[in-house]
């Protein structure tokens, strides 16, 4: 990971957000979310990829794109029956895995909040995981935005779907529950890790 302990990180908002991203947290003194940048679609920001009984399976946060495209004012779609869909997809992508319901009723409540803006949504979520992973770096948010912001390592761009994530190969590989079948799949959401390993969960990032 391109970081090191005592880092100050820019990251960008994440829905369910995948290993590297909380790796690149567990490796930084500081953490700063971008909260002033306009949406960009086909990214971790509304998206994430779970491990199915058929492989990755992306799993998106439907957003109305009508109005301002700061990130803050991004709202979560409704019409659309995004949670079901995520629920069932979950159940059965971890129903089987160790510590699924030790985790997931906290996290369904998070869902059940019914936010309105998707930042909202994805920052509950982050702090939430960050705590089950026992991840200690302090998480703040931007007050402006900077094209190239002095003091920070940026990694809004770098953790993307389209791209080769800033640990490259180097993920440490452990138990899923389709692995045996279809071996081990990297960089998924980190609750992927979290449901398989638990409380070991953080020490592999």
């Amino acid at each position: 990971m391109e970081t090191n302990s005592g880092t100050a990180i820019l990251l960008s908002t994440a829905f369910f957000a995948p290993v590297a991203y909380f790796s690149a947290i567990a490796h930084a003194s500081s953490v700063l979310l971008e909260a002033c940048e306009s949406f960009q679609k086909q990214s971790y920001r509304n998206r994430c990829y779970i491990y199915a009984p058929d492989g990755a399976q992306m799993l998106q946060l439907p957003v109305l794109h009508a109005g301002s495209r700061l990130i803050r004012d991004i709202r979560i779609d409704y019409s659309k029956n995004w949670q079901h869909h995520l629920r069932r997809a979950v159940a059965t992508a971890y129903g089987p895995s160790p510590f699924y319901r030790y985790y997931w009723d906290e996290i369904d409540a998070i869902l059940d909040k019914r936010h309105s803006f998707m930042f909202d949504l994805n920052t509950e979520l982050t702090l939430c995981l960050a705590r089950m992973l026992n991840l200690k770096a302090g998480i703040g948010f931007t007050t402006d935005f900077e094209l190239a912001p002095a003091g920070l390592n940026d990694l809004r761009g770098a953790i993307h779907p389209k791209k080769e994530p800033p640990c490259g190969s180097s993920f440490k590989e452990y138990y899923q529950v389709f692995s045996p079948k279809s071996g081990f799949k990297p960089n998924l959401s980190v609750i992927d890790l979290l449901f398989n390993e638990g409380p070991e969960a953080g020490a592999l990032l």
